[in-house]
């Protein structure tokens, strides 16, 4: 049986499922898919073309599926996607997608994202990721699964966030973070495996000492022997015999940012050649 309290206002057209909560002051838009058994607690705002899975829980002040903060957003029916088991923690914001970045951001499932997060534009969330209080995420962003994010992270358009990484706090990340990695520093540099992360996981020892060891050949000061270039040490890592799925995938990641990205950034090659007509924001610039 689905509850929703006297003060709360549930569009009609919005589709809810079984067994849903919808606590005081609450907000659900005409557009808004609402999967079974999720939870808003007071004061959520759930609007535009959002669907949401099963299980959700939404803490108070979480607000989702608004418009997107892109200036070149045209007012199109872009969408937000979330699939099951995830937490919106107090005053989290997730917007929707934009008409030029494929007008979709999508969350999988397991997730949580806590105090005053925000997921802007076009960012892509995978599974079982844990986002720390007051990380914020631009827009065109891949965030790869089982991904941990400390507190007052800040992640520029078009980075992707590699599977199993761990992201230290206060960390500015500019460039795509290596999978398997722990990330940090103002410049933001991979400065280890994150060996704890991966045996919560379930990575054996012989997985991680092997990921420790390709990451030493591509990162360690000493490894100038494999090659003075990071480019080198990876030729070097792929003739030296067989990899593990880990370690191929990591080397691929690498090769992927550097060579097929721009400025470390691989999304960011791939956004359409096609450009429109400049768009003048300001009050009176004159159309070139």
């Amino acid at each position: 049986m689905t509850r929703v309290a006297p003060t709360a206002y549930v569009d009609p057209q919005a589709r809810i499922g079984r067994d849903v909560d919808i606590a005081p002051g609450c907000y659900v838009g005409p557009n808004v898919v609402l999967g079974d058994r999720c939870r808003l607690l007071p004061n959520v705002t759930i609007t535009g073309h959002t669907q949401v899975g099963a299980d959700n829980l939404f803490y108070p002040g979480a607000v989702i599926g608004c418009d997107p903060q892109d200036l070149k957003y045209r007012g199109g029916d872009t969408r937000l996607v979330i699939g099951d088991h995830n937490v919106f923690r107090e005053l989290v914001t997730v917007h929707r997608g934009t008409e030029d970045g494929g007008a979709i951001t999508q969350i999988g499932s397991h997730n949580q994202f806590q105090v005053s997060c925000h997921i802007a534009h076009d960012v892509l969330v995978g599974d079982h990721c844990v986002l720390s209080n007051t990380v914020q995420i631009a827009g065109h962003v891949a965030i790869e699964d089982h991904v941990n994010i400390s507190g007052l992270v800040g992640v520029q358009q078009f980075v992707t966030l590699g599977r199993y990484a761990f992201i230290a706090g206060l960390t500015r990340c500019t460039l795509d973070v290596p999978p398997y990695t722990i990330f940090a520093g103002y410049e933001g540099a991979a400065v280890s495996v994150n060996e704890e992360g991966l045996r919560r996981w379930g990575f054996t020892q012989e997985q991680i000492d092997k990921l420790w060891g390709l990451y030493k050949l591509l990162y360690s000061k000493r490894s100038d022997r494999a090659g003075k270039t990071i480019t080198h040490r990876i030729e070097h890592a792929e003739s030296n015999g067989p990899l593990s799925e880990h370690e191929r995938y990591l080397l691929e990641f690498v090769k992927r940012s550097l060579n097929d990205g721009k400025c470390g950034r691989y999304l960011e090659a791939q956004r359409a050649k096609k450009r429109q007509q400049p768009v003048f924001y300001h009050h009176g610039a004159a159309a070139s």
